[in-house]
């Protein structure tokens, strides 16, 4: 959430910043909250003066009957009687402007960072790089909703998305044999180059209440996207980010503890609309997938370098994984609502022709921090809000769909060298 005092003070920044995200009515919106901000501050300078009047008047009373001047006493009481009349109503008003005010903060995304293109969608993102050969395939590869035909334990498929659908539903897949023993692989092999980076491992509930979703900004934004367990009032985890970013809600980290790196495993759950397509077969997208996730909490001076840091770390898995990628720099359009700036990675189908996103990584400055009022104190003493950071290392079901289509030949399916220690086979045949 945006900080009211940089809207009062940047108000054509905040505009210039909502209007590269498309925002819809930016101005009567960024007005609405200048508005209420000083009719919340001019109620609260209301109620501390009549407050500062009735204990005056209270005190006179005392001297009044001290005095035995009775009359005086009785009329002072009358106007402290008002007074106090006057202050509880202020109290009300103040309480609905704030209400209406922190309504309206939080239906405003986050402002760009200058770095950010200008776009509406995702054919505007910018290009910052492209890793590796996209590889040849023989003739009659195929995608993987058809590769994993071939390969299944008992006469079945590899992932057998018909047996998901009879359990739970469309977008719930069951992963048998050596498919179940590769997620597997790659879970640890990415928290093991996690740690190797530094980040400490974290093993967190999958359920969260409201408070931790509204804290990351996924409430009220994404409220429809998110599985909802109602008895409870709990919500089921879109991404390992809700739960490890919260675990610092409400705390005030010593500056000696900076930077926090945490990483854990979680399954994911989203309410993805659904449509028809290529683009949405397999694995390409679930309603429930596995994904190791980074999350870190930095001082604002150092976050920008985190994040390149971080996008780092996620290209070193996609080479040692022999994927071919690429980097792009998502415009103002199509970034996520509390993001500053984000990358996304996307590696090669060559099977399908065509790019998949495996990962995001973005930079939220303070918007999350607020929300969570995360903070540090600074040399001076004086308290300062923290730059949260996160991203995917990796989602598993596109990494799984690319290692089975990329590594295709007619003898089988080659396993990356560095999952094989992990997996414990070198084939699928």
């Amino acid at each position: 959430m945006l900080q009211l005092a940089y809207i009062r003070e940047n108000r054509d920044a905040v505009l210039a910043g909502l209007t590269k995200r498309h925002f819809a009515n930016a101005e009567p919106t960024v007005d609405q909250v200048l508005s209420l901000d000083q009719q919340r501050r001019d109620t609260q300078r209301d109620l501390d003066d009549t407050l500062a009047q009735s204990n005056v008047k209270a005190k006179e009373i005392g001297a009044l009957m001290k005095a035995g001047q009775q009359a005086e006493a009785n009329a002072a009481k009358a106007e402290t009687a008002e007074l106090k009349s006057r202050s509880k109503e202020l109290e009300e008003s103040l309480k609905s402007v704030e209400q209406q005010l922190q309504n309206v903060l939080v239906t405003i995304p986050n402002v760009p960072h200058s770095s950010v293109p200008e776009g509406r969608t995702a054919d505007d993102n910018e290009i910052v790089l492209e890793h590796g050969e996209k590889p040849t395939l023989y003739d009659g590869a195929q995608p993987h909703w058809e590769l994993i035909k071939k390969y299944g334990p008992d006469g079945g498929p590899l992932i057998d998305f018909e047996l998901g659908v009879k359990i739970t539903g469309a977008g719930f897949p069951v992963y048998k044999g050596k498919a179940a023993r590769i997620q597997r692989a790659m879970i640890n092999f990415f928290l093991d180059e996690a740690l190797k980076a530094g980040y400490v491992e974290v093993q967190p509930p999958i359920v969260v209440n409201e408070d931790s979703g509204f804290g990351t900004g996924q409430l009220p934004d994404k409220e429809g996207q998110m599985y909802f367990i109602n008895e409870e009032k709990l919500y089921m985890i879109p991404t390992a980010e809700v739960p490890i970013t919260n675990l610092y809600r409400d705390v005030i980290v010593p500056e000696g503890q900076l930077p926090i790196k945490n990483t854990g495993y979680t399954p994911c759950f989203r309410r993805e609309a659904g449509s028809w397509g290529a683009h949405v077969r397999g694995l390409n997208r679930l309603h429930q997938f596995d994904k190791v996730e980074l999350v870190r909490i930095e001082k604002p001076e150092n976050s920008y370098a985190a994040l390149e840091e971080m996008s780092l770390h996620v290209q070193s898995l996609l080479q040692k994984l022999e994927l071919p990628y690429r980097v792009l720099r998502l415009c103002g359009g199509d970034m996520g609502f509390t993001s500053a700036l984000t990358y996304d990675m996307e590696v090669w189908s060559a099977a399908q022709q065509r790019w998949l996103e495996v990962s995001s990584v973005s930079n939220f400055e303070t918007y999350q921090a607020n929300r969570l009022k995360l903070r540090t104190k600074d040399g001076s003493g004086k308290m300062q809000l923290l730059h949260t950071l996160n991203g995917s290392a990796l989602a598993l079901p596109r990494i799984l769909a690319s290692i089975l289509e990329n590594n295709q030949t007619a003898e089988g399916i080659r396993i990356p060298d560095v999952l094989v220690p992990y997996c414990g086979f070198d084939r699928i045949d």
